[in-house]
């Protein structure tokens, strides 16, 4: 389930719940909710692994997966069930909220056919199921039948939808020659390094001129959005230093897309409910926490 990336989908969530939240929102609603965008992550990321075990046996032969110690049906039996029960508990909590839930576990399960044929997709086809998330949380928090997302709130989903399609395609550089020998065309497959590296540029920056002119200014979500911006920035110009084109040299850049997204994600978070600001560092901390204890030091 790579738990250090269940951080991403956590933040996501937790950015709409926040967004939407009001004095008369339960909080056990909040809290119930953000259970399934915490874990979703680790089961989505699980069912898209058993469509690619190929190239995963080149890139990432650690895995359990990738070394047949737990089988593609396995897999698939948590993953789904998982997911189904997320999608009840959704149901129970919002049936909007169901639908859109059903709409990204259809986009994960066709997302590595995207992934292999579609080079020029991939990014944003991963980008839109995520971008879902904090629509999910912002209408988990209103009333049965509120069916309308604020057009002043509409830029954040765009933060989520640009940060994580940079994540993902930055993330494509990791496993460059695997997915050229399993005949994966990605974006760095199809166009190279510095190519793909440009494009992360064009996403950082619009991600970071949506993020600045929304954000609120407290203490808190200034603090994480300066050292967001800074991560975001040293790691693209890291991925346009760098002289190795493989995992090696995708290893800073990838992992501050991570932390990017999570630290903006939390800024956001802040700007809407400032008083969470001690959950919001033990979140952090656990998050770099679990990355330090990832099994292998050059895949995320």
């Amino acid at each position: 389930m790579r738990p250090y990336l269940l951080f991403i989908s956590g933040a996501a969530g937790a950015m709409g719940i926040a967004m939407g939240k009001t004095t008369d929102t339960a909080e056990w609603k909040c809290w119930l909710a953000f259970a399934p965008f915490f874990l979703g992550y680790g089961f989505g990321q699980a069912l898209t692994d058993c469509f690619q075990t190929d190239t995963d046996k080149l890139s990432a032969p650690y895995r359990p997966l990738s070394q047949e110690v737990i089988s593609i049906k396995s897999v698939l039996t948590v993953s789904i069930s998982g997911l189904l029960a997320s999608g009840l508990l959704m149901l129970w909590l919002s049936p909007l909220v169901f639908a859109l839930s059903i709409a990204a576990v259809i986009g994960l399960a066709t997302y590595s056919f995207v992934k292999k044929h579609f080079w020029f997709a991939g990014p944003f086809y991963n980008a839109w199921i995520v971008a879902l998330l904090p629509l999910m949380g912002y209408f988990i928090t209103q009333p049965q039948g509120e069916w309308q997302l604020p057009v002043d709130n509409y830029s954040y989903i765009l933060i989520t939808f640009f940060s994580y399609a940079n994540f993902v395609l930055i993330g494509y550089l990791k496993d460059i020659e695997a997915d050229r020998a399993t005949n994966y065309r990605t974006f760095p497959v199809v166009l190279g390094w510095n190519k793909t590296m440009l494009t992360g540029d064009i996403f950082a920056l619009v991600t970071l001129f949506l993020f600045w002119q929304q954000i609120a200014i407290n203490a808190w979500s200034l603090a994480f959005g300066i050292a967001g911006s800074i991560v975001t920035v040293t790691g693209q110009i890291a991925g346009h230093l760098t002289k190795e084109e493989n995992e090696r040299g995708a290893l800073v850049p990838i992992t501050s897309t991570v932390r990017g997204f999570i630290l903006l994600h939390i800024a956001l978070i802040l700007r809407f409910q400032p008083d969470w600001y001690l959950l919001a560092l033990i979140y952090y901390a656990l998050f770099e926490w679990t990355l330090f204890k990832r099994p292998s030091k050059y895949q995320i």
